[in-house]
């Protein structure tokens, strides 16, 4: 009965480790805010355009958060922990790594949504080399955006921007796996 109690005070799945009730994204928030009125301050005659572009902003997060929030929990359904080390961890190979830049090619929406879901894919064992490269096709790789350059610009520029972009794309993901694997691992809360 003990456990049954512990268990239901634990809060939601996912968080259970977690301490402190969101203080680090309050304290964000908070920042933001003095930051904000501390621009209004120094530079009045800018102060509109400061307050219009944080509104703009703001509401531009606010729009997007449900659709993360959706995502982030189909993902935490469907994507066991298993299938991600078997696709995307560090014995996935050149296999992981391309499904990681396909992955990130296809959808068309915001960088909001990626950053949530490249966290979950490192705690549930993917390789960090996958986690950027699928970060950076997000950014810059999308499907839709290559179909308008080659409408408008051509195959061979098409084929030259694809393959220098792949190219910088793989050089970067693997560098940053080098410089900081373990210290990503550690701040996203994996033990590792």
């Amino acid at each position: 009965m003990k456990a049954g109690m512990r268990a239901a005070t634990r809060g939601p799945p996912g968080l259970e480790g977690r301490r402190g009730g969101g203080l680090a994204e309050w304290l964000v928030f908070a920042a933001l805010a003095v930051l904000t009125v501390l621009l209004v301050y120094a530079f009045p005659e800018r102060g509109c355009v400061v307050l219009t572009a944080s509104w703009r902003y703001f509401l531009e997060v606010m729009y997007v958060l449900p659709a993360i929030m959706v995502v982030l929990g189909l993902f935490k359904v469907y994507a066991t922990g298993d299938k991600v080390r078997r696709l995307l961890g560090k014995a996935s190979g050149a296999k992981g790594f391309m499904l990681a830049i396909g992955l990130g090619a296809l959808p068309t929406g915001s960088l909001f949504v990626a950053f949530p879901l490249a966290a979950e894919l490192v705690k549930r064992g993917a390789r960090v080399a996958n986690v950027t490269a699928f970060l950076f096709a997000w950014a810059c790789l999308k499907l839709p955006q290559e179909l308008m350059e080659l409408q408008f610009l051509g195959p061979y520029f098409l084929a030259a921007r694809f393959a220098s972009t792949l190219a910088v794309v793989a050089l970067l993901a693997f560098l940053i796996e080098k410089l900081v694997g373990g210290e990503v691992v550690r701040h996203v809360g994996c033990a590792s």
